[in-house]
């Protein structure tokens, strides 16, 4: 297998080498993109991969592999922490092997980034719920580990084509098909940054846990220093004889003093701590109606209708969002 740059062609290849080489073979069973026309992703978190890499200046290397990874040659494509290995059938009968590395983060800072992720109620749910919120990017970032990669040189290819370009259709296909295997498991993307799905979801409920616990136990020693001390309390803390425990919402407002009716009815309606600044986001996309409803009748535009309103769509999308 042929060690391919970060970016740019090999010299002192011609042209020439290719004329034996036809169009590549028909496969069966082959990974095909869901994608049939236009963009391929349809999460933020694929969108958002396939543009840093058009941000490295691949958007036209990109698209020679849309055609291979939407007929179905990539007969192989596995994600493992640091590294994507794919096979990709092209002329030849040998399929080419195709590898992408992207350095894992180390297990400390997985570890600052697991205590920012445990420490906020917000992103354990969604996380525990197998979705990646958006703000997630933003806290990766914040914790020194941002999720894609800030550089062409930090991504490693490699393939075992004879072509010169690099990414070539077979580096190509295999990134199309990764941005789709990220929409199908989010967690992916953090399995290929070093964390996979059990493992970090089973790191967040210990943190959690251990947080509640120790939450649990400063509730504790806070009601029974109120009791020895003879603190006034508008929930009375029971004796050593009751067998039921003060729990939820009582051991909550255990150490909060009696207010008066009209206190309590002027602030009836406010939060009871200050709501996080975040404003509200939809996880549908713009395109959600079309690809709910299907393509029209030929009558009245067919599939090519439904195309020009995607492209309708998003272009409302950016204005509002701008």
């Amino acid at each position: 297998m042929s060690p391919r740059a970060a970016g740019g062609d090999k010299p002192g290849r011609r042209a020439d080498r290719f004329a034996d080489y036809g169009p590549p073979r028909r496969v069966a069973g082959g990974l095909r993109a869901r994608s049939t026309r236009g963009a391929i992703g349809t999460s933020w978190w694929s969108r958002r991969f396939l543009e840093v890499l058009e941000s490295f200046a691949l958007g036209t290397r990109l698209t020679r592999g849309r055609s291979y990874a939407r007929a179905g040659q990539v007969l192989r494509l596995e994600v493992t922490p640091g590294e994507v290995t794919a096979a990709v059938q092209g002329s030849r009968s040998r399929p080419y092997e195709v590898r992408i590395t992207l350095a894992p983060f180390p297990a400390t800072l997985w570890s600052r980034v697991e205590e920012e992720l445990a420490a906020q109620a917000f992103f354990s749910a969604r996380l525990l719920a197998g979705d990646l919120p958006a703000e997630l990017e933003e806290l990766f970032v914040a914790a020194g580990a941002p999720l894609f990669p800030a550089g062409l040189a930090e991504l490693g290819q490699w393939c075992s084509c004879p072509d010169a370009a690099v990414p070539c259709k077979h580096l190509a296909a295999t990134f199309y098909l990764l941005a789709e295997a990220f929409d199908a498991d989010p967690f992916a993307l953090l399995h290929w940054r070093g964390r996979g799905r059990a493992e970090l979801l089973d790191r967040l409920r210990v943190r959690r846990g251990g947080a509640a616990a120790v939450a649990e136990r400063s509730d504790s020693d806070e009601a029974s220093s109120a009791s020895v001390t003879g603190a006034a309390s508008s929930v009375p803390v029971p004796d050593e004889a009751s067998s039921v425990p003060v729990t939820g919402a009582a051991r909550s407002v255990a150490g909060l003093p009696a207010a008066s009716l009209a206190d309590a009815v002027d602030r009836f309606w406010s939060a009871p701590v200050p709501l996080p600044d975040r404003p509200p986001t939809l996880a549908a996309g713009t395109e959600l109606l079309l690809r709910q409803l299907g393509a029209p009748a030929p009558a009245i535009g067919g599939p090519g209708l439904v195309e020009r309103l995607r492209r309708a769509y998003r272009r409302l999308g950016e204005q509002g969002s701008g």
